[in-house]
């Protein structure tokens, strides 16, 4: 039986890394990697905080989140740089291309790291851990960066892996690695334990991933509900998240939002997705496609991102059907936790319309309402993109 082979790669740093190799290539005189810096936008804006440091900075007591003004009291020195988006997503581009040359089974999680599926690559490679090592000394030789590499069996052991000692490391979390390698670890240090989950373990005796994994599952839901299961599933190495290559050539569409405040109240991030959909629903019948995949995305107040998706049974643009399959997908995906960023992304879109039989419609039924659909979106055209919505789902 074919084992799978999962590998993550995280970029180390990347905003400051990549900042560092842009200024280097215009003639910049010093590597800010090396000096007390950060990469900080707008400071007059919820946008004014840190969103990378040097190690320097770090030792220095600089944190991701923290005020510049903050950041600057702890190191007078401090170097201030700008994020440059555009640049980053250049880099990104053209680093998950050189990735593709090994997989083309490649799921990206943000721009700077991803999970690439190894599982056929074992035909080709006589050892999987000599070619991440391979893989690695290539990327920091071509593009100037350092990246670390998780491998295992699992996407969350591959993620675990990969947040061992950094920088520029290899690190393997097999089956049989976890008691000796994860179990140790403090149980904040787990995947989708964030800071409120953590605390709560701690008060409960639990200090460490292995407390977390062998206390009873039933205390963890008791205390969590299903996000205890999960958490419980993570520190045995448990997970059955499937691999969800990105494909260029399968076109998606998404929007997302970073919050003015983290908000945890379900209604209120309900609202900001039925926004979404709106938005990405007229989109889609614009070009006349439908969806057959959509999917959440998070980022949490500690700066966790997770997300969840659902394959439809038939493709659909109407934004009163997605915003259905989207409340779905929101109970059985939100931890709980107060949100930074959320958003929306349809995926597996198709020119076709598939219709499906149902005891429960007609097609006098699903005509009727794509033409209150096509009247809605002629109205806003019109008027204002928010004249006329679809009323029962902006007012729960």
């Amino acid at each position: 039986m074919k084992q799978n082979i999962i590998f993550h790669i995280d970029i180390n740093n990347a905003f400051l890394s990549w900042t560092a190799v842009k200024l280097l290539n215009e003639g910049y005189e010093t590597d800010i990697r090396t000096i007390p810096s950060i990469i900080a936008g707008d400071e007059e804006k919820r946008h004014g905080v840190v969103l990378a440091k040097s190690p320097v900075a770090k030792k220095m007591g600089i944190k991701t989140a923290e005020t510049i003004y903050s950041a600057r009291k702890k190191c007078p020195k401090l170097e201030v740089f700008p994020p440059d988006h555009e640049y980053y997503q250049q880099m990104s581009k053209t680093f998950f291309k050189h990735l593709e040359k090994y997989t083309p089974n490649i799921e990206k999680l943000s721009v700077d790291e991803c999970f690439m599926d190894m599982s056929n690559s074992s035909l080709l490679y006589d050892d999987l851990v000599i070619l991440a090592y391979k893989i690695k000394e290539e990327v920091k030789e071509l593009y100037g960066f350092t990246v670390n590499i998780g491998i295992s069996t699992s996407k969350i052991c591959a993620k675990m892996a990969s947040d061992m000692e950094k920088p520029n490391k290899v690190h393997t979390l097999f089956l049989n690695e976890i008691e000796r390698k994860m179990w140790p670890l403090p149980v904040d240090e787990l995947y989708m334990v964030g800071k409120h989950a953590s605390e709560k373990l701690h008060s409960l005796g639990i200090h460490t991933i292995g407390d977390l994994a062998k206390t009873d599952e039933k205390t963890l839901i008791k205390h969590f509900n299903k996000h205890g299961s999960t958490m419980h599933n993570y520190a045995n190495g448990i997970s059955d998240d499937l691999m969800v290559p990105s494909d260029d050539k399968n076109k998606s569409i998404s929007t997302s939002e970073t919050l003015s405040t983290d908000i945890g109240e379900k209604n209120k991030l309900l609202q900001v997705l039925y926004k979404q959909v709106d938005i990405l629903g007229k989109d889609l019948r614009k070009q006349k496609l439908y969806t057959n995949t959509i999917a959440i995305t998070y980022k949490n107040s500690d700066f966790v991102s997770y997300s969840k998706q659902l394959t439809l049974s038939t493709v659909t643009n109407s934004t009163e059907e997605i915003s259905k399959y989207i409340t779905n997908l929101f109970d059985q995906s939100w931890k709980n936790d107060k949100i930074r960023n959320i958003g929306v992304r349809f995926s597996n879109l198709t020119n076709k319309k598939q219709k499906q039989i149902s005891i429960f419609t007609n097609s006098t039924e699903e005509n009727k309402s794509d033409t209150v659909q096509e009247t809605m979106d002629k109205i806003n055209d019109k008027y204002g993109s928010s004249i006329i919505r679809q009323a029962n789902l902006f007012t729960k």
